[in-house]
């Protein structure tokens, strides 16, 4: 439940923060017109995603055993691979990505483009859901309960869209830096869980055959079929018996992420204002004759 949750609530968050500050220009310009047609496209967006994420998973059920394995091991990578790049991206760009998508908004309004805006919104919701897609898809099946992860994915949806909603309105106001370090944290342990999984389904569909011994057990800690085997599975990705190989997957890959995304960053200083001697196509003011 945790891993979908936080999934969903982190892609969910930004999404929302694009649609929402692209909304709020559009308002503020009274184009209700392109306001329309932007929520159709964010409409069409979600409906492409949940097609893709519908359309895999109906794909690897009609397969045999060992290419199901497969094709989860393939999926399994794609999504550490995404999440990784995003965790780094916004690790990154998080203390300005607000002041930057509400410069690009005004840009594109300065140029009288408000199809502009509304691309970009379809764009930011069609990016997010394909990658939420794919996580959510390896996450579900790495999840003992499909239960309790479609209620964290969907509470994590809701949360998601709500503090968009409180972000649009100016209700709501949260250090969006602090914030995805936090969740960035997390998706380290779910992307290393995601990791050693696929180690394992490698194992199983043939591909990965050495290094298959039990590398620690660790039933004293993740007793399972017990509530605390679901809250370390699902928010460290610990196994009760993983093998070397999930062991090595599992480290290699959590211990540097970790370090990256905790490790205290130099704030950047403010960025001066232009002033209009050095706007472009704007020359020094002149002297009236």
């Amino acid at each position: 439940m945790i891993p979908t949750f936080v999934i969903t609530l982190r892609e969910g968050v930004e999404a929302s923060l694009i649609v929402g500050i692209i909304a709020a220009f559009l308002v503020k310009e009274g184009r209700q017109d392109a306001l329309r047609q932007m929520w159709v496209g964010v409409a069409i967006a979600i409906l492409l995603c949940s097609a893709v994420g519908i359309g895999l998973d109906v794909v690897g059920e009609e397969l045999p055993q060992k290419q199901q394995e497969g094709l989860e091991t393939i999926v399994g990578l794609i999504a550490v691979a995404t999440i990784s790049y995003m965790i780094i991206w916004m690790t990154r760009h998080s203390r300005e990505i607000k002041a930057e998508l509400e410069g690009e908004a005004a840009s594109a309004l300065a140029h009288g483009s408000a199809m502009a805006l509304v691309g970009m919104a379809f764009l930011a919701v069609l990016r997010e859901g394909f990658e939420t897609s794919v996580f959510l898809l390896a996450a579900f099946q790495d999840a003992t309960n499909t239960t309790a992860a479609g209620a964290g994915a969907v509470l994590g949806l809701l949360c998601a869209v709500g503090i968009g909603v409180g972000l649009y309105r100016g209700g709501v106001h949260i250090n969006l830096s602090r914030f995805f370090k936090i969740t960035g944290a997390v998706l380290v342990f779910v992307a290393a869980g995601l990791l050693a999984t696929a180690a394992h389904t490698a194992h199983e569909a043939g591909w990965i055959s050495s290094f298959q011994s039990e590398a620690v057990s660790l039933r004293w800690l993740v007793h399972p079929g017990t509530v605390s085997e679901s809250l370390l599975t699902g928010m460290l990705g610990l196994r009760p018996a993983p093998t070397q190989i999930e062991t090595f997957a599992y480290l290699a890959y959590a211990v540097p992420m970790l370090l990256f995304v905790l490790w205290p960053r130099r704030s950047r200083p403010p960025r001066r204002a232009r002033t209009a001697a050095e706007q472009p196509g704007v020359g020094p003011a002149q002297n009236p004759a």
